[in-house]
């Protein structure tokens, strides 16, 4: 069983999408007994507040239903989770200081190393923008996350 963790600034908008996603994909190839998610925020701006409503929109769309409650990553995330995927480099360096002593970095990646189709980086952070940011997440979600599970799922069960 593979233990997935999403994290992003705020858990509202870039890693409840990416959860949600991920669970969506596992559920269509039938990974449930492989393959479970869960996301937090570095920050604790939202925390218990469910996803973002412009963000349940543009996964609506795509026929994706965002469920969760925000919370903020822990270091006992560390030692629960086999994985821990940051959306951009800002969470991805916060994550790592909360692991001085670095016994933890090798679990720690950027969601984008595992894009198929877009070239990107980072997830950008949609808040601030309009609905066509919203969209843009869901679609890099959605191949960062099918590239993922192509990783964690086992070959023979796909």
């Amino acid at each position: 069983m593979q233990k997935l963790l999403f994290v992003c600034l705020g858990n509202i908008c870039r890693s409840p999408s990416a959860e949600n996603i991920m669970n969506y994909l596992i559920d269509k190839q039938g990974l449930q007994d492989q393959v479970v998610c869960d996301s937090a925020g570095t920050a604790g701006y939202h925390i218990g507040k469910p996803p973002d409503r412009r963000m349940t929109a543009a996964a609506q769309r795509r026929g994706i239903v965002l469920l969760g409650r925000a919370r903020q990553f822990s270091t006992i995330d560390f030692e629960k989770f086999d994985l821990i995927l940051a959306m951009d480099q800002a969470n991805y360096e916060d994550i790592l200081e909360l692991d001085p002593e670095k016994k933890y970095a090798h679990k720690v990646k950027m969601i984008c190393e595992f894009c198929q189709e877009y070239p990107d980086h980072e997830v950008p952070d949609p808040y601030y923008g309009g609905a066509d940011g919203f969209d843009y997440v869901i679609n890099l979600l959605l191949d960062a996350c099918d590239g993922l599970l192509k990783t964690v799922a086992t070959p023979n069960q796909r």
